[in-house]
């Protein structure tokens, strides 16, 4: 079994495995199976610290990078948990850390590094736009000390697990801006407050048992000081996260490679058909081989775009690509897995279908892989838009 134990982070990859011991593959499992939400696995993380890993030290956090949390969500996957379930706190951090108020900052990380509350969910989808952002039709309209908020969103996720939301909306017409990325706006919502007076919440049955939702407002009004940042400049705010969060899914997908290249290279040492191991046959060693590359070279992706992040600088490209070749490469190694596993790949008991449904998902989400080849083409390569 191949580890990665040479980098600059093994306290953290050793205090993140032994924690993700208590929670064996039984755990997770019964938790797929009851189509629940691993709520002890994630106060485990909170009670450890890790969910606060991207707060500064004055507010209570561990101070740590995108880097350090690339490498919490990596192991969580390896370790056959899945990061769904709570990645949401770690990328929506750095938006409310970089863009919020000294005032927001003051009442609200505090809480997050203990556990108090959480910040799991970001509401920026929309059913008619998907990712076309700037064309989301909720709207927050400013009356007095006041927003009022109406419209609509979709695979809304961790909203029924989480105390705060961060909410993209449109304070200015779409046809009153000079640039279409302008005129947005982004807001803390306290969700438990929302859902009793003017937003509502349906739950979204999936394949993956990753709690997401659609979300209605009628007249949800907010007050005015929970607007994150200036008015109108949502959008660009937004991107902190956004640029987080597909960095971020990259190293779950890393996680979710090695996972699997783990799991079949030790079926194939010990399965014997036709008297010898099926690992001995270079038709199973070649795909497992090659998943296993493309899982490092998706991993090196991933370090350069935690190192531009952490040091400011502009990293759209790399954790656009970082995410593209992770979850193809955790594809590849999931089909290997499944396929050399045979009909076990199949049962259960072997996990081996739970994960192949988990990874699946990041070749749709959080951002397509067709856009990610649209981002390079025109933002890389100079090529004219498509769309």
């Amino acid at each position: 079994m191949y580890r990665q134990d040479s980098d600059h982070y093994q306290d953290i990859r050793d205090a993140i495995r032994a924690l993700c011991a208590e929670f064996p593959d039984e755990y997770h499992r019964r938790i797929d199976e009851e189509r629940g939400y691993p709520e002890e696995f994630v106060e485990s993380l909170t009670r450890a610290g890790w969910m606060a890993a991207l707060i500064p030290e004055e507010y209570g956090g561990s101070g740590l990078g995108l880097t350090e949390a690339s490498v919490i969500m990596e192991e969580i996957n390896r370790a056959g948990g899945n990061s769904g379930a709570c990645h949401g706190q770690m990328y929506n951090m750095n938006t409310l850390v970089r863009h919020g108020s000294e005032a927001q900052k003051q009442d609200i990380l505090p809480k997050l590094a203990s556990g108090e509350l959480r910040l799991q969910s970001m509401g920026v989808t929309e059913p008619t736009t998907g990712t076309d952002t700037t064309k989301i039709k909720t709207t927050a309209v400013r009356k007095g000390d006041r927003y009022v908020i109406n419209g609509q969103k979709v695979w809304i996720s961790r909203v029924q697990h989480s105390d705060l939301m961060i909410l993209l909306a449109r304070t200015t017409p779409l046809s009153e801006v000079k640039k279409k990325s302008e005129g947005m706006s982004i807001f803390l919502v306290d969700i438990k407050a929302a859902m009793e007076s003017g937003m509502e919440v349906k739950p979204i049955a999936n394949m993956v048992n990753h709690e997401t939702n659609e979300l209605f407002f009628d007249n949800l009004e907010i007050p005015a000081e929970n607007l994150i940042g200036e008015e109108g400049q949502g959008f660009k705010y937004i991107l902190t996260g956004l640029n987080a969060e597909r960095t971020l899914i990259a190293a779950e997908c890393i996680g979710d490679g090695y996972w699997f290249t783990d799991r079949v290279v030790d079926y194939s040492k010990e399965r014997v058909v036709f008297g010898r191991p099926i690992g001995q046959n270079q038709g199973v060693q070649f795909p497992i081989a090659e998943a296993f590359i493309e899982v490092e070279a998706a991993s090196l992706m991933r370090w350069e775009a935690c190192r531009r992040y952490d040091a400011g600088q502009p990293c759209g490209a790399q954790a656009n690509m970082a995410k593209y070749l992770a979850a193809k490469a955790s594809w590849e190694a999931a089909n290997a897995c499944i396929q050399f596993h045979g009909g076990f790949g199949f049962a259960n008991e072997y996990d081996v279908e739970r994960k192949f449904r988990e990874t699946r998902l990041y070749q749709v989400a959080p951002i397509s892989t067709n856009l990610i080849l649209s981002y390079v083409a025109e933002h890389m390569l100079g090529l004219p838009r498509s769309f």
